[in-house]
């Protein structure tokens, strides 16, 4: 009995009164990642806001928080803002952009996600990783890093540590990528464009992308910027297959409850890209929805980054890392070999 009343005790309440100290413990958050990646632009928002929420569930003092009072406020970040963000993300996907590439640039972006996807997917259930993470890892690393594990998250109804633990490692592995890719351009013998596609196609989210591509110029960031909203485009169809397979019962939604095919979302992204293709909206328009986009993601990244438990990471360390490296290597390298089956 008296561990049920601490469990009761310790236990997050999801009221609205509940959620103000996480949230206003996410704002900050989100003021430090500004402020570094200020600082040191070569580090990406959303890379900041994961790194310092991972170090506000560890930190003396900021771990309590965030692990009981603010737990409500981080978990509707996680949740609820990376709904919004993604939806919000829609409206940077610009069909005729991407469809001015070539239907051999389209292609070789498909079968690299569809290889990617099932590749880590299908090893990270051999290597006996946990729950969702085997799933959440795959689409982190093959469609758009972080914002594809939310979603695909909410879709299954994960658990928010597995959730917490893949966006740890994919974008530890984005990060790593704006150091590693750039020196490796000069070894393969890429120009500027071929760089940037290869950059697009490999790396986790949007502003890596953009970190590392910037590297060879505004040639190579145009199309790097590109090639990735063309995989960003893929989160909707990826999601709805998801979402199916929980409706056919073979996924983990919670006591087994059925979700909708296409969550409301994946709708929203859908509309705003198709928004985004009437032209209507002003420049000034889409500029304070790519801010608004950056910092709802921040928050949410932030909220995530705060789930992670390194002891409970560490005890899965070696298969963890052995995934994340072949699956690092699989889509660098089927992305190489497509930027030159298509250059």
């Amino acid at each position: 009995m008296a561990l049920l009343r601490e469990r009761a005790a310790t236990a997050p309440d999801d009221r609205p009164a509940t959620r103000r100290h996480g949230l206003a413990l996410a704002l900050l958050g989100v003021a430090l990642a500004w402020c570094a990646h200020r600082v040191l632009p070569g580090v990406p928002m959303l890379t900041a806001a994961v790194v310092l929420g991972v170090a506000a569930a560890h930190l003396p003092g900021l771990r309590t928080v965030a692990r009981t009072t603010g737990r409500p406020g981080l978990s509707y970040a996680g949740r609820r803002l990376m709904r919004a963000g993604i939806v919000l993300l829609g409206l940077r996907l610009a069909l005729d952009d991407v469809r001015a590439l070539g239907w051999a640039t389209v292609l070789m972006v498909l079968g690299v996600v569809t290889v990617t996807l099932l590749g880590t997917w299908w090893l990270g259930r051999r290597l006996g990783l946990p729950g969702d993470q085997p799933l959440l890892i795959a689409v982190g690393y093959a469609v758009c890093g972080a914002s594809a594990i939310g979603a695909v998250g909410e879709a299954r109804g994960s658990d928010e540590r597995d959730a917490a633990a893949s966006v740890a490692l994919v974008t530890l592995c984005g990060t790593l990528a704006i150091a590693v890719l750039p020196l490796l351009r000069g070894v393969l013998g890429l120009g500027a464009a071929e760089f940037g596609r290869w950059v697009g196609a490999s790396v986790h989210d949007v502003g890596q992308v953009v970190a590392t591509a910037q590297t060879a110029g505004g040639p190579a960031l145009g199309e790097a910027v590109l090639v990735k909203l063309m995989r960003v485009a893929l989160l909707a169809p990826v999601v709805a297959l998801v979402a199916l397979g929980v409706r056919r019962g073979k996924g983990g939604a919670p006591g087994g409850a059925r979700v909708p095919l296409v969550p409301l979302f994946v709708v929203g992204f859908l509309a705003a890209v198709a928004v985004r293709g009437t032209g209507l909206l002003p420049g000034a328009a889409l500029e304070t929805a790519r801010v608004a986009q950056e910092l709802l993601l921040a928050a949410a990244l932030f909220g995530l980054g705060s789930a992670v438990d390194l002891p409970a990471v560490a005890r899965t360390g070696v298969r963890v890392a052995a995934l994340g490296l072949c699956a690092w290597v699989v889509v660098a390298g089927l992305s190489y070999a497509g930027v030159l089956l298509v250059s």
